[in-house]
């Protein structure tokens, strides 16, 4: 078990504090075994202290699941990077089906987590608020990418490409999280690139240059 040396900061810091803490919990323990004592042993808190900025476990859980889909969207949009709308199209697919996005323990977190989207309303709201964020990004890029290239598209084309795209990556995501050794003799990277350029219409070896 890691357990997190806690400091006097503020609140926000020792929020994020706490999330992490109880993310490593759900990532070795699920759901079940993340519970608010054993968030705080590997925080190095009382449970008290949990209980004061997010009131029960559930709290805790809904704040947790919003940050680790912050957070891989945040990682997917860092390999954006500037340049044109190609480039950065595909620096997030590049992105998203690499660590640290694409890795065992983060699918172990979101498989724990997605149980609780059909029960738990506020995990749906936030399971709602993850993916809409994450899908206009996609849906932005692909727009720029069909204007750069002089063939613009409507707004409902590109939302379909966009949803499309972004079940092509999910399921990516699902089998190169899984599939650990199995997918090292592929390469994973052209792959991506390649499906997301015969989706959009375009030649794959124009899209990977």
């Amino acid at each position: 078990m890691t357990r997190r040396t806690f400091h006097h900061e503020p609140e926000a810091v020792r929020q994020k504090d706490l999330i992490a803490a109880a993310l490593d919990s759900i990532a070795e323990l699920g759901l079940a075994g993340a519970t608010v004592r054993e968030v705080a042993a590997r925080a190095g808190v009382t449970p008290g202290l949990i209980r004061r900025y997010f009131t029960n476990k559930e709290r805790l859980i809904a704040a947790a699941y919003r940050s680790f889909i912050e957070d891989l969207t945040a990682a997917a949009e860092a390999g954006c990077g500037n340049g044109s709308a190609h480039s950065r199209l595909a620096g997030l697919i590049r992105a998203s089906v690499t660590a640290p996005v694409a890795d065992g323990r983060t699918l172990s977190i979101w498989a724990a987590f997605i149980g609780t989207v059909n029960s738990d309303p506020v995990m749906a709201e936030a399971h709602r608020e993850g993916y809409q964020t994450f899908r206009d990004l996609i849906e932005r890029l692909v727009g720029e990418l069909m204007t750069e290239r002089g063939s613009p598209a409507s707004a409902e084309d590109i939302r379909k490409k966009a949803i499309v795209l972004n079940a092509l990556l999910d399921g990516l995501w699902i089998e190169i999280s899984m599939g650990g050794d199995e997918f090292a003799r592929f390469d994973i990277v052209r792959i991506a690139l390649d499906s997301v350029a015969i989706l959009l219409g375009i030649d794959p070896a124009e899209f990977r240059e």
